[in-house]
Protein backbone atom coordinates (compact mmCIF):
# COMPACT_ATOMS: atom_id res chain seq x y z
CA UNK A 1 0.00 0.00 0.00
CA UNK A 2 1.10 3.71 -0.90
CA UNK A 3 0.19 5.52 2.05
CA UNK A 4 1.57 8.34 4.43
CA UNK A 5 0.96 9.74 7.91
CA UNK A 6 1.73 13.13 9.20
CA UNK A 7 1.86 15.16 11.98
CA UNK A 8 2.35 19.39 11.72
CA UNK A 9 2.19 21.15 14.81
CA UNK A 10 2.99 25.08 14.85
CA UNK A 11 1.94 27.85 16.86
CA UNK A 12 -1.06 27.88 14.50
CA UNK A 13 -2.45 24.57 14.19
CA UNK A 14 -1.40 21.31 14.68
CA UNK A 15 -2.39 18.51 12.09
CA UNK A 16 -2.73 14.54 12.24
CA UNK A 17 -3.21 13.43 8.63
CA UNK A 18 -3.68 10.02 7.11
CA UNK A 19 -3.75 9.00 3.26
CA UNK A 20 -3.88 6.33 1.20
CA UNK A 21 -3.38 6.26 -2.33
CA UNK A 22 -4.84 2.78 -2.93
CA UNK A 23 -7.76 3.39 -1.33
CA UNK A 24 -11.77 3.87 -2.28
CA UNK A 25 -12.49 6.91 -1.49
CA UNK A 26 -13.15 7.09 2.28
CA UNK A 27 -12.71 9.78 4.18
CA UNK A 28 -13.03 11.17 7.91
CA UNK A 29 -12.15 14.68 8.00
CA UNK A 30 -12.55 17.24 10.69
CA UNK A 31 -10.43 20.73 10.23
CA UNK A 32 -13.25 22.73 12.01
CA UNK A 33 -14.00 24.45 8.77
CA UNK A 34 -17.42 22.34 7.88
CA UNK A 35 -17.22 23.87 3.95
CA UNK A 36 -13.56 22.84 3.70
CA UNK A 37 -14.34 19.21 5.29
CA UNK A 38 -17.04 19.29 2.37
CA UNK A 39 -14.31 20.24 0.26
CA UNK A 40 -11.57 17.81 0.82
CA UNK A 41 -14.64 14.92 1.24
CA UNK A 42 -15.39 15.80 -2.51
CA UNK A 43 -11.17 15.58 -3.50
CA UNK A 44 -10.88 11.93 -1.51
CA UNK A 45 -14.22 10.54 -2.75
CA UNK A 46 -13.83 11.15 -6.41
CA UNK A 47 -9.57 10.45 -6.30
CA UNK A 48 -10.44 7.31 -4.81
CA UNK A 49 -8.21 7.50 -1.78
CA UNK A 50 -8.64 7.32 1.54
CA UNK A 51 -7.98 10.37 3.87
CA UNK A 52 -8.30 11.14 8.07
CA UNK A 53 -7.15 14.36 9.11
CA UNK A 54 -7.98 16.34 12.47
CA UNK A 55 -7.09 19.48 12.44
CA UNK A 56 -7.20 22.06 15.64
CA UNK A 57 -6.66 25.85 14.01
CA UNK A 58 -6.61 29.25 15.15
CA UNK A 59 -10.01 29.29 13.01
CA UNK A 60 -11.04 32.04 16.33
CA UNK A 61 -9.02 34.21 13.89
CA UNK A 62 -9.90 32.69 10.17
CA UNK A 63 -9.72 29.63 8.28
CA UNK A 64 -6.82 30.51 6.41
CA UNK A 65 -4.01 28.99 8.67
CA UNK A 66 -6.17 26.05 8.38
CA UNK A 67 -6.85 26.02 4.99
CA UNK A 68 -3.31 26.42 3.83
CA UNK A 69 -1.58 24.22 6.62
CA UNK A 70 -3.56 21.25 5.28
CA UNK A 71 -2.67 21.88 2.09
CA UNK A 72 1.19 21.40 3.37
CA UNK A 73 0.47 18.24 5.09
CA UNK A 74 -1.62 17.08 2.36
CA UNK A 75 0.91 17.72 0.10
CA UNK A 76 3.84 16.00 1.85
CA UNK A 77 1.34 12.83 2.46
CA UNK A 78 1.61 12.79 -1.37
CA UNK A 79 5.15 13.65 -1.91
CA UNK A 80 6.05 10.68 0.78
CA UNK A 81 3.00 8.04 -0.44
CA UNK A 82 4.53 8.54 -3.98
CA UNK A 83 7.86 7.62 -3.29
CA UNK A 84 10.59 7.39 -6.03
CA UNK A 85 7.37 7.58 -8.61
CA UNK A 86 8.04 4.72 -10.08
CA UNK A 87 5.76 3.36 -12.40
CA UNK A 88 3.31 6.33 -11.69
CA UNK A 89 1.50 7.80 -14.79
CA UNK A 90 2.53 11.13 -13.98
CA UNK A 91 0.25 13.09 -15.82
CA UNK A 92 -3.76 13.44 -15.19
CA UNK A 93 -6.74 15.34 -16.65
CA UNK A 94 -10.38 15.81 -16.24
CA UNK A 95 -12.90 18.25 -17.44
CA UNK A 96 -16.14 18.17 -15.09
CA UNK A 97 -19.33 19.30 -15.27
CA UNK A 98 -21.56 20.11 -11.89
CA UNK A 99 -24.73 22.15 -13.46
CA UNK A 100 -23.75 25.34 -15.06
CA UNK A 101 -20.20 25.14 -14.09
CA UNK A 102 -17.75 23.25 -16.76
CA UNK A 103 -14.30 22.63 -14.92
CA UNK A 104 -11.14 21.00 -16.39
CA UNK A 105 -8.11 20.57 -13.88
CA UNK A 106 -4.63 18.66 -15.13
CA UNK A 107 -1.63 17.84 -12.77
CA UNK A 108 1.76 16.63 -13.50
CA UNK A 109 3.71 15.06 -10.58
CA UNK A 110 7.10 17.03 -11.66
CA UNK A 111 8.59 18.18 -8.85
CA UNK A 112 8.35 21.45 -10.49
CA UNK A 113 5.52 23.26 -8.47
CA UNK A 114 3.19 25.68 -10.56
CA UNK A 115 -0.25 26.97 -9.75
CA UNK A 116 -2.41 28.25 -12.40
CA UNK A 117 -5.72 28.97 -10.72
CA UNK A 118 -7.28 32.40 -11.96
CA UNK A 119 -10.57 31.65 -11.32
CA UNK A 120 -13.06 34.22 -10.66
CA UNK A 121 -15.44 32.87 -7.40
CA UNK A 122 -18.23 35.40 -7.82
CA UNK A 123 -18.95 35.56 -4.01
CA UNK A 124 -16.15 36.36 -1.53
CA UNK A 125 -17.81 33.46 0.34
CA UNK A 126 -19.87 30.91 0.80
CA UNK A 127 -21.51 30.46 4.36
CA UNK A 128 -18.34 31.40 6.41
CA UNK A 129 -15.99 30.08 4.27
CA UNK A 130 -13.85 33.09 2.65
CA UNK A 131 -13.60 31.99 -1.22
CA UNK A 132 -9.71 33.29 -1.83
CA UNK A 133 -8.75 30.35 0.22
CA UNK A 134 -9.46 27.85 -2.31
CA UNK A 135 -6.30 29.15 -4.39
CA UNK A 136 -4.14 29.19 -0.80
CA UNK A 137 -4.94 25.54 -0.18
CA UNK A 138 -4.02 24.86 -4.28
CA UNK A 139 -0.54 26.98 -3.46
CA UNK A 140 0.42 25.03 -0.15
CA UNK A 141 -0.54 21.38 -1.59
CA UNK A 142 1.43 21.82 -5.52
CA UNK A 143 4.39 23.60 -3.79
CA UNK A 144 4.56 20.75 -0.96
CA UNK A 145 4.17 18.05 -3.22
CA UNK A 146 6.23 19.07 -6.28
CA UNK A 147 3.10 19.31 -8.29
CA UNK A 148 2.28 21.60 -11.86
CA UNK A 149 -1.49 22.20 -11.75
CA UNK A 150 -3.93 23.54 -13.91
CA UNK A 151 -7.39 24.78 -13.18
CA UNK A 152 -9.39 26.70 -16.45
CA UNK A 153 -13.03 27.21 -15.93
CA UNK A 154 -15.25 27.23 -18.95
CA UNK A 155 -18.35 28.04 -17.38
CA UNK A 156 -19.60 28.46 -14.04
CA UNK A 157 -21.47 31.41 -12.33
CA UNK A 158 -22.75 29.90 -8.87
CA UNK A 159 -19.24 29.85 -6.35
CA UNK A 160 -20.62 26.76 -4.59
CA UNK A 161 -20.62 24.77 -7.38
CA UNK A 162 -17.18 26.37 -9.00
CA UNK A 163 -15.38 25.11 -6.02
CA UNK A 164 -16.63 22.06 -6.11
CA UNK A 165 -16.08 21.39 -9.35
CA UNK A 166 -12.71 22.27 -8.81
CA UNK A 167 -12.24 19.58 -6.23
CA UNK A 168 -13.76 16.78 -7.98
CA UNK A 169 -11.78 17.58 -11.07
CA UNK A 170 -8.49 18.06 -8.77
CA UNK A 171 -9.27 14.49 -7.04
CA UNK A 172 -9.91 12.92 -10.45
CA UNK A 173 -7.21 14.05 -12.27
CA UNK A 174 -4.86 13.93 -8.98
CA UNK A 175 -6.25 9.17 -9.22
CA UNK A 176 -5.03 9.85 -13.28
CA UNK A 177 -1.79 11.19 -12.46
CA UNK A 178 -0.55 8.73 -9.30
CA UNK A 179 -2.09 5.48 -11.11
CA UNK A 180 0.15 2.80 -11.41
CA UNK A 181 1.23 2.22 -15.34
CA UNK A 182 2.96 -1.74 -16.32
CA UNK A 183 6.26 -0.49 -16.87
CA UNK A 184 8.05 -1.91 -13.68
CA UNK A 185 10.21 0.68 -12.34
CA UNK A 186 10.20 3.23 -14.91
CA UNK A 187 10.47 6.41 -13.61
CA UNK A 188 8.02 8.61 -16.35
CA UNK A 189 10.88 11.24 -17.44
CA UNK A 190 13.40 11.37 -20.24
CA UNK A 191 15.56 12.33 -17.02
CA UNK A 192 14.90 9.67 -15.25
CA UNK A 193 14.12 11.56 -12.12
CA UNK A 194 11.30 13.63 -10.77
Amino acid sequence: MRRADIKRKTNETDITLSLSLDGTGMSDIQTGCGFFDHMLEQFTFHGMFDISARCAGDIAVDAHHTVEDVGIALGQAFREALGDKARIARYGSYVLPMDETLMLCAADICNRPHLNCDILIPSAKVGDFDTELVKEFFTAFTRALGLSLHFVKMAGTNSHHIMEAMFKSFGRAMNEACGIREIEGRIPSTKGIL
